[in-house]
């Protein structure tokens, strides 16, 4: 589904009704408040300041990234930055890089105080609190630059078509430079082709519901071979948290 929607209801009803939504950047602006272009302009530079992924099993070094998570309790407005740690997916949902503990950079505290990606968090949050009401979330967020040269194109998804193993994803474009291709495609779990579109524009964004499709970007390339090329994108997942134990009663 293409949806330039402008509510978040709207977002809602296409997740619960296709398990995916293609927003564009007028109305994700819109969306997020509209974050003002000094926040924006800062925020989107900060993916100049990446770390090379030397995690890759396909050997490729294409890839930069940093790496945050957050945490949000049940009934809780507060969205509050954890401790830094290693990000996990299991070999069920990434068999390139999956199975192991990797541990990247951390975004910035600017960055990660910031007021765009503290928009960018609420609205996730409101969006995915109305469809699982009553949930606390474990957030995660990545910068990514995927870089594309001559003699190697850029793989967004060297993984292939694949879930993330959380309950909801925001892909949301950045930016791109002397980039072509780079189209995301959606399935169901059965493999049907589902829908696909274009992340082109700052802010435009694809949200997904991971437990209903599946999601992969074709590789990119770059426009001019003699110039830089990359394609910058911020990823956000929300995964359901695990209820706090209970109290053991207290001793009489």
């Amino acid at each position: 589904m293409v949806d330039a929607a402008l509510r978040p209801g709207d977002a809602a009803d296409a997740l619960v009704r296709d398990g995916f939504a293609f927003v564009r950047a007028p109305a994700m602006r819109a969306l997020l408040g509209t974050p003002a272009p000094a926040d924006w302009a800062a925020f989107a530079a900060s993916w100049n300041d990446l770390g090379l992924d030397t995690y890759m099993a396909d050997g490729g070094r294409y890839r930069r990234r940093r790496h945050a998570t957050f945490a949000a309790q049940a009934g809780v407005p507060a969205i509050a930055r954890a401790p830094h740690q290693p990000h996990y997916q299991s070999r069920d949902y990434n068999q390139l890089n999956g199975g192991i503990a990797r541990w990247f950079e951390p975004v910035s505290e600017p960055v990660g105080t910031g007021p765009a990606l503290n928009a960018i968090l609420r609205f996730c949050r409101g969006l995915f609190d109305r469809l699982a009401p009553g949930s606390g979330w474990h957030i995660e967020i990545h910068q990514f630059r995927i870089e594309a040269r001559p003699d190697e194109q850029g793989q967004p998804t060297p993984e292939g078509m694949h879930r993330d193993g959380v309950d909801y994803v925001l892909v949301l474009m950045i930016d791109r430079r002397n980039i072509a291709r780079g189209t995301t495609t959606i399935h169901d779990l059965a493999g049907h082709e589902l829908g696909s579109f274009t992340l082109t524009d700052p802010m435009d964004a694809a949200l997904v519901d991971d437990s209903r499709v599946m999601h992969g970007v074709t590789p990119v390339v770059p426009l001019d071979p003699a110039l830089p090329a990359h394609r910058d994108v911020l990823v956000v997942t929300f995964r359901k948290a695990d209820p706090a134990p209970l109290a053991p009663p207290s001793a009489a």
